[in-house]
């Protein structure tokens, strides 16, 4: 396994109104994080809040090309991102533990925390399709470029970990500095990961190794 030291290289907020950032992705223009009573989209140029859908919003985020999904507590909600209209919504696994999100190959992979999991999901329906074993606490998870990855927040320490999307062996750990928690994760598709920065109400730009 790599082990190295995870590079912030921007930090935005806190955030104005908002307390908490649980999850997040990006659409290849914003940023859009769940704070609970809303779903809002960040540009990470400006650092400006430029979207506010009023979608409860208090866990993982995922966008497929064209719409939005979030989790609020045991559901998914599938969103047109333009309307805010919710388009469907499915059972969230877990009973309400369900914390991070990710959109990759026509599915969905859920995060859950306290149980240390992540799952592949049918986005029409719910259905579990595999189940991976992780050895620290999940929250956010991402898919880039064929690797799967995702934060942890356990102990006051997070890192981000790359797994094997077969077994669910850590393949690379970067630790965050002490103090610096991650929530969600989602790549910008290329030399960054987005990190929801749970109750600083703050999201962090952290180099993605390539």
């Amino acid at each position: 396994m790599k082990r190295s030291n995870a590079e912030v290289v921007r930090e935005y907020g806190p955030l104005p109104g908002v307390s908490t950032v649980h999850g997040l992705t990006y659409d290849g223009q914003h940023v859009w994080f769940a704070s609970g009573e809303h779903l809002q989209a960040l540009d990470p140029e400006s650092g400006e809040t430029v979207r506010k859908l009023d979608i409860p919003a208090t866990a993982g985020t995922a966008f497929d090309g064209r719409h939005l999904y979030q989790i609020d507590g045991e559901q998914i909600r599938k969103i047109d991102p333009q309307s805010g209209a919710v388009l469907g919504t499915i059972p969230a696994p877990g009973n309400g533990g369900a914390s991070g999100l990710a959109w990759a190959d026509g599915t969905l992979w859920v995060g859950l925390y306290e149980k240390r999991k992540i799952l592949q999901i049918d986005p029409a329906d719910g259905k579990v399709l595999r189940t991976l074993d992780c050895d620290r606490h999940v929250t956010g998870v991402s898919w880039v470029d064929g690797q799967l990855w995702h934060g942890t927040w356990e102990d006051d320490h997070s890192e981000l970990r790359q797994i094997d999307p077969n077994s669910g062996a850590v393949q690379t750990s970067m630790a965050l500095p002490d103090g610096v928690h991650v929530s969600g994760v989602e790549s910008n598709g290329t030399d960054l990961f987005y990190c929801g920065g749970g109750n600083s109400g703050k999201i962090r730009a952290v180099r993605r190794p390539t």
